[in-house]
């Protein structure tokens, strides 16, 4: 029963997030908000729903150290396992906006986190910073849009806000997406907390992987659809987009609901949080060179969020051979991705 509440929350979760999505999206539209507008706003904080929920409601519950393993681990799992298997379909194409702007913010806001989760929490100050960037961030993208004169932000909105729905139908969207949401996400947290404790693990290690890997669901479906379609640049956008909010609004967001500073445990401030920032600081000399993500940089992603969760599950059960693994991820595949790295940035600047 136990896994079961836990999938039927993560169904929860995505369908609640993609009905809260459509509602707002049409009822501002009904209210002349212009497409640019609902793109930067709700359809952008409607990605990272399914985390914002089950963050808040974990740090609101006392959960604290769940809400930041849950931010840590989806951003992991987005670059990782996403942009690896996306990559793997098709090479993904890297704009240059990304590249000069948006990549160098992700890898900017995951320092602020780390700094900020260093001596173990974050509090409602620090938290308070965070909602003050995301504030900003998202003004930034609308002056940015408007000086670009774009009218409509993408495909996308200008397809909701085509159908015409009376107001009621939506405000039902918007209620309806956010029952399924909380309940999804008191769900999912109470299972995880069962799971952890039945496991013997610590709910950190649960809130890194099944329940990252689930609120990360629909950032999967998003990025492999527009891969498969051929829109290769928005795979890499969303992932972006979504780690960069994942961190102001749900981290921020999450610390100010919370009754106590939100935890970051030795575990995650010794490891969790660094490979967070190593895997956003890799994707800086990787969609450098060539601007394209190919199959062998995609495979060399998904090896290396294998490894990770082999090394925390393997870690949590207190497996006879983790010091193997861990010879083998340290001597073995980072000096392999290192070696890559510096072989694809050579190669690409001799071209250039």
């Amino acid at each position: 029963m136990t896994w079961l509440l836990l999938v039927l929350g993560l169904v929860l979760l995505v369908f609640g997030a993609d009905l809260l999505v459509k509602g707002a999206a049409r009822l501002a539209g009904n209210f002349g908000v212009p497409a640019l507008v609902i793109g930067l706003t709700v359809v952008a904080f409607g990605t990272s729903a399914p985390e914002l929920a089950v963050s808040v409601k974990a740090a609101y519950s006392g959960q604290a150290e769940l809400a930041i393993a849950n931010v840590v681990g989806s951003n992991i799992f987005n670059v990782l396992f996403i942009l690896g298997l996306s990559a793997v379909i098709s090479p993904l194409l890297i704009s240059h906006q990304l590249i000069r702007q948006d990549v160098p913010l992700m890898v900017g806001v995951s320092v602020v986190a780390a700094v900020m989760a260093f001596d173990g929490n974050i509090n409602r100050i620090e938290a308070l910073i965070l909602v003050v960037g995301l504030v900003s961030y998202t003004a930034f993208l609308f002056y940015q849009g408007r000086k670009k004169g774009m009218d409509t932000s993408d495909e996308e909105v200008e397809a909701m806000l085509k159908v015409k729905v009376p107001v009621w139908q939506n405000v039902l969207l918007v209620v309806g997406g956010l029952i399924l949401l909380v309940l999804g996400a008191r769900w999912l947290v109470q299972s995880a907390i069962e799971i952890a404790t039945m496991l013997g693990v610590n709910e950190a290690v649960i809130g890194l992987t099944i329940v990252a890997a689930g609120t990360s669901l629909p950032e999967v479906v998003t990025s492999v659809v527009a891969t498969m379609r051929g829109e290769r640049d928005i795979a890499v956008g969303n992932v972006v987009g979504s780690n960069v909010f994942n961190i102001l609004c749900v981290l921020g967001l999450s610390g100010l609901v919370s009754p106590i500073p939100l935890l970051a445990g030795e575990q995650l401030v010794q490891l969790d949080i660094p490979v967070m920032l190593g895997v956003a600081l890799l994707c800086v000399p990787l969609f450098f060179t060539g601007a394209i993500l190919d199959r062998i940089e995609g495979a060399l992603f998904l090896m290396l969020y294998v490894a990770y969760v082999w090394y925390l599950v393997a870690t949590a059960l207190a497996q006879t051979y983790i010091g193997t693994l861990q010879n083998g991820i340290i001597f073995g595949l980072l000096p392999l991705v290192l070696v890559y790295t510096l072989y694809s940035l050579w190669h690409s600047l001799r071209r250039r």
